[in-house]
């Protein structure tokens, strides 16, 4: 045994944003999580989940999804419960994509948007993206497998990708 701490169990990453003003196009954020096997951590996801998908184990789930931020308090809500995904699986990134209709919109034209990873009632990270802002996408979280526990490492990360490329290269590996 190599302590008492069981590592992350079980998270919520919750995304907000104010709505556009009257008159302009809606503005519609996603969470995405993908999770990556123990034998390709960095390679193509094993599987996505976002708006339209769910894990096949039911380990990952999108509690709210919102298309205009006009939500009450935070727009969208995905829980992850790490410690029920399978042993297959050594690391789940979490992102946020901008969808990208009607014209190409970054973190810059968005008002107001904020995230939001807890571990019960302890918050982990709670951030906004003004690191990103001519980003169209942005990986948010990273947990890693490692000696049997979940850790979490923190950071925005910008991406200037279309929503079907960014879940593609979102996992890869940090070039310095």
């Amino acid at each position: 045994m190599t302590g008492f701490s069981k590592g992350i169990r079980k998270v919520e990453v919750a995304l907000k944003w104010d709505p556009s003003p009257a008159g302009r196009p809606p503005t519609d954020l996603d969470i995405v999580a993908a999770t990556y096997l123990s034998g390709d951590p960095y390679g193509d996801p094993a599987y996505l989940v976002h708006f339209d998908s769910r894990s096949p184990d039911g380990t990952i789930l999108l509690n709210r999804d919102s298309t205009d931020g006009k939500g009450f308090g935070w727009d969208e809500v995905m829980t992850i419960e790490l410690d029920r995904l399978s042993d297959r699986y050594a690391r789940v990134m979490v992102g946020v994509v901008i969808q990208q209709r009607p014209g190409h919109k970054t973190f810059a034209q968005v008002l107001n948007p904020a995230v939001r990873i807890r571990e019960g009632y302890t918050v982990l990270a709670e951030e906004g993206f003004a690191s990103v802002l001519g980003s169209t996408a942005a990986t948010i979280a990273e947990f890693v497998r490692e000696s049997e526990e979940w850790t979490f490492r923190p950071g925005v990360r910008g991406f200037d990708e279309d929503p079907s490329t960014f879940t593609r290269v979102m996992g890869r590996a940090h070039q310095s």
